[in-house]
């Protein structure tokens, strides 16, 4: 262990620990709904993207998640086959690809996080809007650690 972890308080300790435990129970949850649905975790969460963001073109799914290109054609591949997104050209610029939700495809999944959904705002409304501020300046910057990691890794 590095003498920074022997050096953390017992309360950031514990929250190192729970911090960990989350991160496990997010991947666990979304590779049970990845199944239920016959994707992979990695064509779930990119498909989560694509809702969130779309529609993106396959240069965008890459940057985001680090895959290679051949990953992420695969990917789209494999979404487009089970009906979750089409390929469809950019007005803009025709030479462009963009890959976009096929709407009615995606309602079943969505109704899947409805329940957790409302348990999350349930959360929220535990705490004043000062707490809050305070949480999502810590999840942005935990998210932006992340990112930076990821991009280590290749």
């Amino acid at each position: 262990m590095s003498s920074k972890i022997s050096s953390l308080t017992p309360t950031q300790s514990k929250l190192l620990a729970a911090m960990r435990e989350n991160s496990t129970n997010a991947v666990l949850f979304h590779a049970l709904i990845a199944e239920k649905y016959g994707l992979n975790a990695t064509d779930h969460k990119c498909l989560d993207y694509i809702i969130r963001n779309g529609p993106v073109t396959a240069g965008r799914i890459m940057e985001y998640t680090g895959l290679t290109s051949g990953a992420v054609t695969g990917i789209i591949n494999r979404l487009e086959q089970k009906g979750y997104v089409r390929r469809g050209k950019d007005s803009k610029d025709k030479r462009k690809v963009l890959v976009e939700i096929v709407p009615e495809s995606v309602k079943h999944i969505d109704a899947l996080f409805e329940h957790i959904l409302h348990d999350t705002i349930d959360l929220l409304n535990r705490y004043s809007e000062e707490q809050l501020s305070v949480i999502l300046d810590f999840v942005n910057r935990c998210n932006t650690m992340t990112r930076s990691h990821m991009g280590k890794q290749s």
